[in-house]
């Protein structure tokens, strides 16, 4: 997701086509410093799901609601 993105922002979920409504922040500390985040989108069906798949891999996870396209 980038500033010049453009169109519908579609959740993460493998073969979700949904809109996001949140996006989900997350890093692997063991590979990545605290400056290091990645992104993924989610829509309201798999926003928990995606977080609860990150948080018991013991990965700092932040999700943020409302999600600009």
């Amino acid at each position: 997701m980038t500033a010049e993105s453009t169109g519908p922002v579609i959740c993460s979920r493998a073969g979700c086509r949904e809109d996001a409504t949140a996006r989900v922040e997350w890093r692997n500390p063991k590979i990545h410093d605290e400056s290091r985040r990645k992104i993924w989108l989610a829509c309201d069906e798999h926003r928990e799901f995606l977080r609860d798949y990150l948080a018991t891999r013991d990965f700092p996870v932040t999700v943020i609601y409302g999600v600009a396209s």
